[in-house]
């Protein structure tokens, strides 16, 4: 059990989880359940979602865990009609699934630090990059495809994507990454006009800086102290932390409730402790 920071009800509704093998999603996912909701957890990791999937059974709250491929729409397909005879039509879609990839990601902040026998710009693997806009961009535009007929035919439905602060401001190092994240936010505004006829409503949120299993060896030395990139990171922070995963919750619940956020749609909420906000100065 987590303590949720809204108590919403969410009774009736399905709700598609992507990504949900992993630490955020995951949170989302048990939330929901938590809230009353008919939870699917989906995941490449099979293993991860069947385990959430039995906990969240195990403490008396509805979820089913699928093994499902964001790139392929022959898996989601799949996924679909199985969600649709466990559980019933999809009401909220939420787009987790994403990350970065080290084929993606330069050795050093700056050109003029490059080192020979490095990673610099010059060297970032192409499919390294064409890898990390698929299963950010697309990763989230085929499940939309897939999940999203089912709000059109009950003319109600929402859809919440996963951006970064990244999108706002890239971050040295990733530029595949941030690039992509961008487009989330922008493709967010476009699904917001593209459905605000049928009765959908489509937001983001941005989270600020967690650890989490991808990023920690770039946030902490293998002796757990904070690396250079961390303190540079708190310093840009007002509130001088990181943000906990259970931190993204309370927006997450807010933005997919028609009652509390019947007029939002087409935002990127940033949970950031500040650094958006922060001019560095």
């Amino acid at each position: 059990m987590i303590d949720l920071p809204l108590k919403i009800d969410y009774s009736g509704k399905v709700v598609v989880v992507t990504g949900a093998g992993g630490l955020i999603c995951g949170a989302m996912a048990r939330a929901f359940a938590q809230s009353g909701a008919k939870v699917a957890a989906l995941d490449l990791n099979e293993d991860a979602v069947k385990k959430l999937a039995d906990e969240l059974t195990s403490e008396g709250f509805v979820c089913k865990g699928y093994k499902a491929n964001v790139l392929e729409l022959d898996s989601l397909e799949a996924v679909h009609k199985a969600v649709h005879a466990d559980l019933g039509p999809c009401d909220i879609l939420v787009n987790g699934a994403g990350g970065n990839n080290p084929r993606a990601t330069t050795d050093n902040e700056y050109q003029h630090e490059a080192k020979e026998g490095g990673k610099s710009f010059f060297d970032l693997d192409p499919s390294g990059v064409d890898f990390v806009f698929k299963l950010n961009f697309q990763g989230t535009l085929l499940p939309t495809q897939v999940f999203a007929k089912d709000m059109v035919e009950k003319k109600s439905g929402n859809i919440l994507n996963v951006s970064s602060m990244n999108a706002y401001t890239p971050l040295t190092k990733i530029p595949a990454y941030s690039a992509a994240k961008a487009g989330i936010s922008n493709f967010t505004q476009w699904l917001a006009t593209h459905f605000a006829g049928t009765g959908i409503r489509c937001n983001a949120i941005a989270p600020g800086f967690l650890v989490s299993a991808q990023n920690r060896a770039l946030l902490f030395s293998e002796d757990g102290t904070p690396t250079p990139r961390s303190a540079k990171i708190l310093k840009g922070t007002p509130m001088n932390r990181f943000v906990d995963s259970s931190e993204l919750l309370g927006g997450t619940l807010f933005l997919c409730d028609d009652r509390s956020a019947s007029a939002i749609t087409g935002v990127v909420l940033p949970i950031d402790c500040g650094f958006a906000a922060y001019s560095g100065v």
